[in-house]
């Protein structure tokens, strides 16, 4: 593809000026009796610039034709541009939209520092923990949400599995929170719970979270039914928690 830049304009207008100039000497010289043969070469050169006339309209036709092109192609690239845009921007909204309501977040490995066999596991514990501090459970991610057995996860949405990761993790905030507090800055019914944290102790849930039915009834709205159950199975599949059983006690304790 060739186009003529100003430099050649103005190198073609000064061309024909000076051939035009040539034709004015050799006319006004005609009046004279020239002979014959500067006649004829003065018909060649008007002929000559004819062509090259014509060869330069044929040359600016093919520009216009070809910036016609290029104009159409520039249409057609923006549109395109815009539906890609608008593309992203929907994508953007769908996931604005959809934004999961529990984001998994890392946490730096906790330190299952055991204490001594002649020491409660909750006082050893309450030494080592902040009163604003209690471990948490990880929410379970639309990865593993999908790797679940069918038969297990049945009609459980992924929301609502993580509703009951966001209602054990209160359960434990609010145990732990009582097992820190000292007993004279408890009510009567915080004393008696706190003693009952102590008595559910175990040595297999010493430096341990873990809470129990009678916990989710305590510090949450949930219902522990069949369908808790079946979660519970989800959340132990996905190495959440583990159960520890004695003393006609189910616990569950965060892993």
């Amino acid at each position: 593809m060739w186009f003529v830049t100003m430099a050649d304009l103005e190198e073609i207008y000064q061309h024909f000026q000076n051939k035009l100039s040539s034709l004015q000497c050799m006319l006004d010289l005609s009046a004279a009796d020239l002979p014959q043969q500067k006649i004829k070469k003065l018909g060649q050169e008007v002929l000559g610039l004819g062509r090259m006339l014509e060869e330069f309209e044929k040359c600016v036709d093919q520009q216009k034709e070809q910036l016609l092109q290029l104009k159409v192609k520039f249409l057609l690239k923006c549109l395109e541009l815009e539906k890609l845009f608008q593309n992203y921007l929907e994508s953007v909204q769908h996931m604005k939209d959809n934004f999961p309501a529990h984001i998994p977040k890392r946490k730096s490995p906790v330190k299952d520092n055991k204490p001594a066999d002649n020491q409660p596991a909750w006082a050893e514990k309450t030494k080592k923990i902040s009163r604003n501090f209690a471990k948490e459970m990880d929410y379970i991610t639309t990865r593993e949400y999908e790797s679940i057995p069918h038969y297990m996860k049945g009609r459980v949405s992924y929301e609502q599995l993580n509703a009951v990761v966001e209602g054990i993790n209160t359960a434990v905030a609010a145990k732990y929170k009582i097992l820190c507090q000292p007993l004279k800055a408890l009510n009567n019914h915080s004393r008696k719970l706190q003693q009952r944290f102590k008595d559910q102790e175990t040595k297999d849930t010493r430096g341990q979270f873990f809470v129990v039915e009678e916990d989710m009834h305590e510090f949450t709205q949930m219902k522990v039914d069949k369908r808790f159950q079946g979660i519970l199975n989800m959340l132990r599949q996905c190495q959440r928690l583990r159960e520890v059983r004695g003393g006609g006690l189910v616990r569950y304790m965060l892993m």
